[in-house]
């Protein structure tokens, strides 16, 4: 049975929260390719054939692959595991301040691509955070 969009929803919540829900059932295990090698370059189409080759070789970062707009979400995944290898608060707020700075411009500049779904970093929070994972560690 097909669920409605309560009202007062954005679609674009409506349907990243619809996603979220199924990967946690574990709806996307075990599809079809998962595991799989990526497919040869066939010679068709030559950005996708570069993509391919980088990715297969590994010679950059999968971010720079991304439209902007999910770069920047990836970024905020990958905040917490960046900040901990961080030496001092300073340079924490440091990456977090360039970080909120980099968002505020994206939704100024209005990205082509796939719209930006992140807010800006609490420096509070994220500071607090990596507190917790030095006295971890």
């Amino acid at each position: 049975m097909t669920r409605r969009k309560p009202p007062k929803v954005s679609f674009r919540w409506w349907v990243d929260r619809q996603i979220e829900q199924a990967r946690e059932r574990g709806e996307f295990d075990g599809l079809p390719g998962t595991g799989k090698p990526l497919p040869k370059p066939t010679g068709h189409d030559a950005a996708t054939d570069w993509v391919l080759r980088e990715v297969r070789r590994g010679g950059h970062d999968t971010k720079a692959l991304l439209p902007p707009s999910l770069a920047l979400k990836r970024e905020v995944q990958d905040l917490p595991g960046q900040l901990a290898a961080e030496r001092t608060e300073r340079r924490v707020r440091e990456i977090v301040e360039d970080l909120n700075e980099r968002i505020r411009q994206a939704y100024l500049n209005h990205l082509s691509g796939p719209p930006l779904t992140v807010a800006p970093v609490d420096v509070e929070e994220a500071v607090e955070g990596w507190r917790r994972s030095r006295a971890a560690s």
